[in-house]
């Protein structure tokens, strides 16, 4: 089974900083980690190939820095890093992103020699939180899909997946090839051994660029040039603190209390 992870290196931070002229993300000088819920994707994808046996590859899309990023996730079980990157990658919106992403998908594939039977996305990135760039990668490539994961598994050769619900959970079956997009989990990710890490350390990253043959990309879909929304503004809302405690010397009484003040302010 040939499992893949894609992965994205955010900002270890809740100061996001913007660029003023291109409202894009500036990532120099900030402390950077592999994305939570990507943590989680690639812990459920390890612990699938331990049952299934196989190879566990993860791509991320990013500048130079997300290396590391990769050998992290090298460190805990992966066994292959792809990294996509370019100038003509820069600025991608969700949409241009999940293109380019299927169009390395198809490149790794090509490069491993074995077609990709499942792929893991985190359920979105802490620094975007838009949950877009999975599903639109499973579009991209015409397969089924399934988000909010919890837990995955083999059974009668289709994917079996637990996926969170509001109400409790959901068991789907889906035929792979397949994609999955995965919350946070009942377990945490594995940490990286001593062992893990020195062999990450050594690890070859493989660069995938848009000079590459096996990428084939529609250069007009590409960065900036190539996403349909753009950022217009960004700002910092006002916090202003005007709430009321009420509070009663039993929970009837309190309910009393917020009931009154609720329709003096002709809110009921």
């Amino acid at each position: 089974m040939n499992i893949l992870v894609c992965v994205k290196q955010v900002p270890d931070t809740t100061e996001i900083k913007i660029d003023p002229v291109k409202h894009t993300l500036i990532r120099e000088g900030v402390p950077s980690i592999v994305n939570p819920f990507d943590a989680c994707a690639l812990e459920l994808a390890v612990r699938l190939k331990e049952k299934e046996g196989g190879n566990v590859y993860v791509v991320s899309m990013g500048p130079a820095q997300a290396k590391n990023a990769l050998k992290e996730c090298l460190s805990v079980g992966a066994d292959q890093a792809f990294l996509v990157t370019d100038r003509a990658f820069g600025g991608s919106d969700t949409l241009a992103t999940s293109y380019i992403l299927s169009r390395a998908i198809g490149a790794i594939e090509k490069k491993t020699g074995g077609k990709i039977d499942v792929i893991f996305c985190g359920k979105q990135a802490i620094d975007g939180d838009t949950a877009q760039v999975g599903p639109e990668i499973a579009e991209h490539l015409d397969l089924p899909h399934a988000t909010l994961a919890t837990a995955v598994e083999m059974r009668d050769g289709k994917l079996r997946v637990t996926v969170d619900t509001d109400e409790g959970y959901d068991i789907l079956e889906m035929a792979v090839p397949a994609l999955v997009t995965v919350t946070k989990t009942t377990f945490d990710p594995r940490r990286p051994s001593i062992k893990g890490k020195m062999m990450a350390n050594r690890a070859v990253i493989t660069e995938i660029t848009n000079e590459d043959p096996d990428m084939d990309c529609d250069q007009t879909r590409l960065g900036l040039k190539g996403s349909p929304t753009k950022v217009k503004k960004t700002f910092t809302p006002n916090q202003t603190k005007n709430g009321v405690l009420i509070q009663g010397e039993t929970d009837v009484d309190s309910a009393v209390k917020l009931a009154a003040v609720l329709s003096a302010a002709r809110i009921i």
